[in-house]
């Protein structure tokens, strides 16, 4: 079946989707942005993929998230979605915000992981073929490397802004002091940061606890979370136990041994809060990551375009009263 020519529908911006500030930038972001992690690599179904990021574009959401090694197999989601761009959104292309990374494993040998200057720039180069693109919008060391020089790892991020392939770097899973010397070294040289990615949700607090949000806040960066939803734990998918095609029945990503009855308990109880405030536990989850205006957007990784409409519906009320949050912090800070 030949698929019809996609046209981007003329309302996109106007169908109810918000948009932050990202730190002291120009830039704004969608506050629902979607990751290609998981669902997008050569093991899902290529017009499944098509039909989510264009039912993601037409729905407001311009910033789609990547890294090399997404798939699975690695480097399979750029694949998929230069294969996308190229038959569908490439009259979109200056509306789009692309962003990739570099820092996890990719290929063999001592230059295909880690933060050296030689696998940054190596591999942002197969990433945009791959994308085919001439440039992403904002390309990220995916980790901190204790073992490079993290003057090396910085100035990579410099020269390949400088060089036009990146308009923007970006940090992410950086600890609080590797993250105050990034930030520093950016900005000294022009390149200032303008994302820094963590895991952060109702139950990953690290952000909070270690002071990422606000340091970033200090440093005018912004902030997006991936993760919002715990892996699943937070979209009511095991509430009654754990589903045969779940991430946990596969112990990918989200093992078996972490739904103890324990937490299956309290995450009934967030539910019956959600439930009390008209949402999803999905949408109260990825609600609660946003109310802090800290907070740029969240990264999700819905699977259909169902899932990915109930987690939109999050956006329209990212407030809690005093009370919701003495219930949810009861529930959830251990």
């Amino acid at each position: 079946m030949i698929e019809p020519i996609y046209s981007a529908k003329p309302d996109r911006y106007e169908s109810g989707m918000k948009y932050r500030r990202c730190g002291n930038s120009g830039i704004l972001l969608p506050e629902i942005s979607l990751g290609l992690w998981q669902n997008f690599g050569d093991t899902a179904p290529l017009d499944r993929s098509r039909q989510m990021l264009l039912h993601a574009f037409d729905n407001g959401i311009c910033h789609f998230d990547l890294a090399n090694n997404y798939g699975p197999s690695y480097g399979s989601a750029e694949a998929t979605f230069g294969r996308i761009m190229q038959s569908d959104l490439r009259p979109y292309r200056d509306e789009l915000f692309i962003s990739t990374k570099a820092g996890y494993d990719m290929w063999p040998g001592p230059y295909g992981n880690h933060g050296s200057r030689k696998y940054l720039i190596s591999s942002l180069d197969q990433s945009l073929r791959r994308m085919n693109l001439e440039y992403v919008d904002i390309f990220y060391s995916h980790r901190f490397d204790p073992d490079t020089p993290l003057e090396e790892t910085m100035q990579a991020l410099v020269d390949i802004v400088r060089s036009g392939k990146a308009l923007y770097a970006g940090i992410s899973n950086y600890p609080t002091e590797a993250a105050a010397f990034a930030y520093s070294y950016l900005r000294a040289h022009g390149v200032p940061c303008l994302l820094h990615q963590l895991k952060y949700s109702m139950l990953h607090r690290v952000p909070e606890t270690e002071g990422l949000l606000e340091q970033a806040a200090a440093e005018g960066t912004g902030f997006i979370a991936f993760s919002p939803l715990a892996q699943g734990l937070l979209t009511g998918r095991y509430l009654n136990g754990i589903p045969a095609d779940s991430r946990a029945a596969r112990n990918f990503s989200l093992r078996k041994d972490t739904l103890t009855p324990e937490l299956t308990e309290r995450l009934s109880k967030l539910n019956d809060i959600a439930a009390k405030r008209g949402q999803t536990l999905a949408q109260m989850a990825l609600a609660w990551v946003l109310k802090d205006k800290m907070v740029t957007s969240v990264i999700v990784g819905a699977s259909s375009k169902e899932q990915l409409d109930d987690n939109i519906k999050a956006i329209a009320d990212t407030s809690f009263t005093a009370e919701e949050l003495r219930m949810i912090n009861g529930l959830t800070v251990r």
